[in-house]
């Protein structure tokens, strides 16, 4: 009897092990949640194709998703004065030091550069190809040829009207051949090559659209005046209470480490035959 039960409990035991075995289960791992980061910007970045390579680079080291507003600068600042987005990538360095000296952004970092060129219809009608901006500005109003402002507040439209003021012509005296597009720059490229007309346009994004535009050229290029800075900064969390904080401060370091900055100084250079932005030394 002994034996039988003493059987009995050796294969009850084994029994019961090989059920806990069959039923353990490894600890599930816990992945947390992303959250949205918002991103406003300027155009430029987006019709580049620059944030088409940055966005999976930076949501793959990073637990956030990433979600863009390419506005011109000056709506991209404005969202940041307003708390709507987290983090700015803009090029219009007098207005985002105010923003900073209010206290809307902080942590402001210097990221890339490239220049500001004057483009216009292959026939050139104003013969401006390869004067000094000031000259070329002048001939473009004698003639009264069609000249295309981006309109909206953006950091081109800001150094548009920065241009014009410094060579003292009111651009308003083209009149009709004066044409406010009010549109991103790819759309404002496209309306300058159909009206046959001049217009200000980043290197970048006229790079990237030229295959659209077979017709137009760069007429005016390497003046020091239409050099393109960018920066990017926090919208101060502090101030506005529903900022991504811990979001928009990765995204800031993200643009200043060494394996981002490869990426944008080698952007462009395979398909344009020159990079479309330029690193700070």
């Amino acid at each position: 009897m002994r034996m039988k039960l003493s059987l009995f409990l050796v294969f009850l035991i084994a029994f019961i092990a090989g059920c806990s075995d069959s039923t353990a289960k490894e600890p599930e791992k816990i992945t947390p949640k992303k959250t949205d980061l918002i991103l406003a910007t300027t155009t430029s970045t987006q019709d580049s194709g620059l944030l088409d390579v940055l966005r999976p680079a930076f949501e793959e080291k990073h637990n956030f998703n990433l979600k863009i507003i390419a506005v011109g600068t000056g709506q991209a600042l404005e969202m940041g004065t307003r708390g709507e987005a987290d983090v700015l990538l803009v090029h219009a360095p007098a207005a985002e030091e105010e923003l900073v000296k209010s206290g809307d952004a902080i942590n402001r970092q210097k990221v890339m550069y490239n220049d500001f060129i004057l483009i216009g219809p292959a026939g050139d009608p104003a013969q401006v190809k390869d004067l000094s901006l000031p000259e070329a500005l002048k001939k473009i109003t004698e003639i009264k040829a069609a000249f295309v402002s981006r309109g909206d507040d953006s950091g081109t439209h800001k150094k548009e009207l920065e241009l014009w003021k410094k060579t003292d012509i009111d651009p308003k005296i083209l009149g009709k051949s004066y044409i406010e597009a009010g549109q991103g720059m790819g759309a404002t490229l496209q309306i300058a090559s159909e009206k046959n007309g001049y217009t200000l346009t980043d290197r970048a994004t006229f790079l990237a659209q030229k295959k659209n535009m077979p017709e137009t050229e760069i007429m005016v290029k390497g003046d020091e005046s239409l050099l393109n800075i960018y920066h990017v900064m926090q919208v101060n969390d502090e101030k506005h209470d529903k900022v991504n904080a811990a979001g928009a401060k990765a995204f800031v370091q993200f643009m200043i480490e060494d394996d981002t900055k490869k990426i944008i100084k080698e952007f462009g250079g395979d398909k344009y035959g020159e990079p479309l932005f330029f690193l700070f030394e």
